[in-house]
């Protein structure tokens, strides 16, 4: 027979064990097993370029979606005036700390 106060103890530690194992489950905020720190991370350079677009004068913020997919990955989408307000969003997303990537997918439409 078990001593009662093992068993307690014995509880105690695989309940905390188990709360343990789903708050370290908890912290991937998508399929692709992005952390949240990540997730933070992407947030924070999709403003800052949605920021850079809005203060240059050779691009509308209001017509371009920009989004960060994971580990520095931005997609621009939506509509351009010209091929050279496509390019210069493009190197304005470039232009931003921490994006390795951009897929430019804006469309032309005067």
């Amino acid at each position: 027979m078990l001593d009662k106060s093992f068993s307690t103890r014995f509880v105690r530690f695989a309940l905390a064990a188990g709360v343990g194992i789903a708050l370290l489950g908890g912290c991937t905020v998508a399929r692709e097993q992005e952390t949240v720190g990540q997730y933070i991370d992407g947030s924070a350079v999709t403003a800052t370029i949605k920021t850079k677009l809005a203060s240059d004068p050779a691009t509308s913020a209001l017509n371009i979606n920009v989004k960060t997919i994971s580990a520095g990955v931005v997609q621009l989408s939506g509509f351009a005036k010209s091929e050279r307000e496509k390019q210069r969003a493009g190197e304005v997303a470039r232009s931003v700390r921490g994006v390795t990537q951009v897929r430019n997918n804006l469309v032309v439409r005067p």
